[in-house]
């Protein structure tokens, strides 16, 4: 049983249950989704032969294998053991042998000290219960000066993909969302709450770039819609079945509004993270 913090308890039960092994399914999806946004986050890392790299949060391995491509060296965590079984099949036809994959809990893994030199996440860590100790485990891993570079989303009303499938799924309920600053997809949305726990876990040179970029759903309206509902299907638990299927309808109406020659898209926007360990 793969060791994880106290507080990240329901990370792993969700991760390496049946939403981690939805991702799984869905692998080329998700990638598919946030792929505009690979070339900045990539360009960002600068990753140079020779290069050790961590990648946290690794889910299915893209960014990992594309970091040992650049590099040699690549090591992915993850918590989703149904992810790493794709990261490191994947891995295996490409013939990377540069790319490995271990599961685990990236705010108490033993990392050895100085282990790394450059350190990515796209998308991960937003999902940690102690963002603060979770950067200070990863800055430890890190050779003096060596690199950090995260991809997190922006506030949930600066992406449409958000606002459109809970003003949908909702149908005029209020959701329940996370106490600030909990575990999830805006935990780190603000600018200064990122610069004040990057600079409390012992990091350096903080800035914080602004992107936009659209993200891929479907082919279409229908292929969009099954995917949505595989995902964020749940937010429609306790509705009778005449609203469930008004909110589903809405659902495709609004994907339909987004669809277009290269498929259903919809306004997203990140945060690109860079600091250096001193």
């Amino acid at each position: 049983m793969v060791e994880v913090a106290p507080a990240n308890a329901a990370q792993l039960h969700a991760w390496d249950g049946a939403q981690g092994a939805y991702w799984a399914a869905q692998a080329d999806r998700f990638d598919r989704s946030v792929a505009r946004y690979d070339a900045a986050f990539l360009a960002a890392a600068d990753l140079r032969p020779g290069d050790r790299v961590l990648d946290v949060g690794c889910g299915t391995g893209r960014t990992t294998r594309e970091a040992a491509r650049r590099t040699g060296s690549a090591l992915g965590v993850d918590l989703s053991s149904a992810m790493l079984e794709v990261a490191r099949r994947r891995a295996a036809d490409e013939g990377l042998t540069g790319a490995r994959f271990e599961q685990a809990d990236a705010q108490v893994a033993a990392f050895p000290p100085a282990a790394f030199d450059v350190a990515i996440s796209r998308t991960g860590a937003m999902f940690f219960a102690d963002p603060v100790a979770a950067l200070a485990n990863v800055g430890r891993a890190l050779v003096p000066g060596g690199r950090l570079v995260l991809l997190v989303w922006q506030a949930a009303e600066a992406n449409e993909w958000i606002t459109e499938i809970t003003g949908a799924l909702a149908a005029g309920r209020p959701l329940p969302a996370p106490p600030p600053g909990a575990p999830g997809p805006f935990s780190l949305a603000d600018p200064a709450r990122i610069h004040e726990v990057l600079t409390a876990a012992g990091h350096r040179q903080v800035e914080v770039e602004g992107l936009a970029e659209p993200e891929w759903w479907g082919a279409d309206a229908d292929e969009a819609l099954t995917f949505v509902l595989g995902l964020a299907g749940w937010m429609l638990d306790g509705l009778d079945p005449a609203t469930r299927d008004r909110a589903v309808a809405d659902l495709r109406r609004r994907l339909e509004a987004h669809a277009g020659p290269g498929g259903v898209e919809l306004g997203s926007a990140a945060w690109l993270v860079t600091a250096r360990r001193p």
